[in-house]
């Protein structure tokens, strides 16, 4: 039999298994899983799910080690401000409660500095999305692995991850408009952004695995 693993939180279908408290059979194959099946654990589609194969371990310094890397540039602000908000919070968890207010400061700045761009829609924000999932993690992962960077490789994982959740919800939305929103509720981890759409709250971020107390609900009135 074999083994599906969730992209998202690392949950794994066993065909031996099933999954009996969603109705799914021991013995059940993973095409015969109905389409609208999501994660049990973080409510990811059927479509993040990957089988699991016997692979072998590629050195980092190996990786892709003939490739052209390009060149660092200047940042952004608003890409500054993200990166100062995500050191915050990384700090939030080791509890630098002067570290947490400086870096947070840090990207209040910075996000002052971020152009208006009331001219983007939903189309613009799919396609910037999908260029990062498509190029930009696969340069940060290689430059990050060349340089045994497991701290960067760490938080490239869990970016990519919150990215790709990001995705599968705007293709949902896409196709579904705000009926999807209906009678559900919309959170987000504070720690790493992950964003999870339900009515039953999981005990602890799919991604990062912080406590639920860091998950917030959003649009609540």
């Amino acid at each position: 039999m074999r083994k599906f693993k969730c992209s998202i939180c690392g949950y794994t279908y066993d065909e031996d298994s099933g999954l009996l408290e969603k109705g799914i059979a021991r013995g059940t194959r993973w095409e015969d899983i109905p389409q609208d099946f999501v994660c049990p654990m973080c409510g990811a589609p059927k479509t993040a799910f990957a089988e699991l194969k016997e692979t072998k371990t590629v050195p980092a310094h190996t990786i892709l080690e003939d490739e052209h890397v390009e060149s660092l540039r200047e940042l952004t602000p608003g890409e500054l401000s993200a990166l100062c908000s995500n050191l915050a919070k990384g700090c939030e968890k080791q509890h630098l409660t002067e570290a947490i207010d400086s870096f947070y400061q840090l990207a209040d700045y910075y996000k002052s500095k971020v152009p208006s761009h009331s001219s983007r829609n939903f189309e613009d924000i799919a396609e910037v999305l999908k260029y990062d999932l498509s190029e930009r993690y696969l340069k940060a992962n290689t430059v990050a692995a060349e340089k045994a960077d497991r701290g960067a490789l760490r938080a490239l994982v869990w970016s990519e991850k919150v990215s790709n959740m990001a995705n599968f919800l705007l293709e949902r939305y896409a196709k579904e408009g705000n009926s999807m929103l209906e009678n559900t509720k919309l959170y987000v981890c504070e720690i790493c952004g992950f964003i999870y759409l339900g009515n039953d709250l999981p005990e602890i971020c799919p991604v990062c695995k912080v406590p639920n107390f860091k998950i917030s609900q959003i649009g609540r009135r």
